[in-house]
Order: structure tokens, then C-alpha cells, then sequence
């Protein structure tokens, strides 16, 4: 089951409709109480994401289930085009006080921060200095040793998760205290040459 697309901005317009759609895509899989609660969380979180991501920034996020052999997966996923033009960095930055880009605190920061560059990388140079920054803060989550450039292109918090497993770092603190690392069983970030897709994956067995 797919539902529609729906668009949402920087501005979070959209995520009224979002949220409903959420509550329709539970009670349409037969998910309520924590389950459904679960789905609304998750939705919540990766809407909220994009809150003032980049000027005139619009995405398209809809929700997935498929069955399978360990269960009912259910996907919540956010995509958008790359821009043309870059952004102004420095209205971006001009955001936070201290002038440098403070939404890269915990894991859906670092997350929203490789989704916000991707969409402005418009060229090889400028994609590989993102690439570069992704490998710097999420090297447990991208795909071993068969990883190269010409790949899918992609980061998993499961993968993640698993590099930091038994360890008291400030990663793993911040995992601990993540709504969605908490809650979903996986998240991906896809990089295409021209989009980028945030796909949140719960699994309901």
C-alpha cells in the first residue's frame, strides 16, 4: 500500500496533511495503539526535519507498507530534486546565534545536514566534499568494502548502530536519546545524482 504524495516545505506547510495521512496509513494496516502512535512519531520527526532546511526548499513525503515473511514494513519517505542554484549559506547560517550550522546536533541533525548539502551539491567537486563530510560524521553506516562512487549510494543507521554497539561514545549517547533511532528499525539516506530519498523503515512482526 502507497499513499498519495504530499507536499511539504521548509515552512512545514503540508505537514498537517502529512499527519492525517499518517493516521489513515495506520488505521489502513490495522496499526493502533503504540504501533500507531509509533507511525505518527516517526512521520512527526522526519517532517520536522525539513523545517527551515533551505529557502523555497519543497520536498514530496508518503508512506509505504508491504508485507513480508518477518512482517509488516512500513516505510515513511521523503524526497526531493536537487536545486539549481545553491542557496545562500549565509542566510542559513544566519540562523542559529553562534553563525555556524548548530541543526547538526544528534542523529536526525547529522542527518538532516547530509540532506540539506546533498540538495545543493551541483557539482562533482561539491558532491564529493559532501560525500566527504557524510563519511566524517556516519563512516560506521555506509556499505563495506564494495563501496565505491559508481554504487547505489547510501547511509543506514542500522549499519550505524551496529559500529557503535557496546560503546560509551558521545555517538552512542546520542543515539540513545533519538526519538527515531529508538524507534525505527532503519533509516536510509539514498543519494542520486539528481535527488536525494530519506527513507525511515519500521517493521511490525
Amino acid at each position: 500500500m502507497k499513499t498519495e504524495s504530499i507536499k511539504i516545505d521548509s515552512e512545514l506547510r503540508g505537514h498537517d496533511k502529512a499527519m492525517k495521512t499518517a493516521r489513515k496509513f495506520a488505521s489502513y494496516n490495522e496499526l493502533s495503539g503504540k504501533d500507531a502512535m509509533h507511525i505518527r512519531l516517526l512521520t512527526e520527526e522526519t517532517v520536522s526535519m525539513v523545517h527551515g532546511i533551505l529557502e523555497d526548499f519543497t520536498g514530496d513525503l508518503w508512506l509505504e507498507s508491504e508485507k513480508t515473511k518477518k512482517g509488516l514494513v512500513c516505510r515513511i519517505c521523503l524526497s526531493a530534486e536537487k536545486q539549481a542554484n545553491k542557496v545562500q549559506e549565509a542566510h542559513i547560517l544566519s540562523v542559529s546565534t553562534s553563525g555556524k550550522n548548530e541543526s547538526a546536533r544528534g542523529v536526525m541533525g547529522k542527518i538532516r545536514e547530509i540532506f540539506r548539502r546533498s540538495l545543493q551539491a551541483d557539482s562533482d567537486a561539491d558532491e564529493e566534499k559532501m560525500r566527504c563530510m557524510a563519511d566524517a560524521w556516519m563512516d560506521g553506516g555506509i556499505p563495506g568494502a564494495d563501496y565505491t562512487p559508481s554504487d547505489s549510494k547510501y547511509w543506514s543507521l542500522q549499519l550505524y548502530k551496529k559500529t557503535l554497539s557496546g560503546g560509551k561514545t558521545e555517538e552512542w549517547d546520542e543515539l540513545e536519546k533519538s526519538i527515531v533511532a529508538n524507534l525505527a528499525d532503519d533509516v536510509k539516506v539514498w543519494l542520486y545524482p539528481d535527488s536525494t530519498m530519506i527513507i525511515v523503515e519500521k517493521l511490525f512482526s
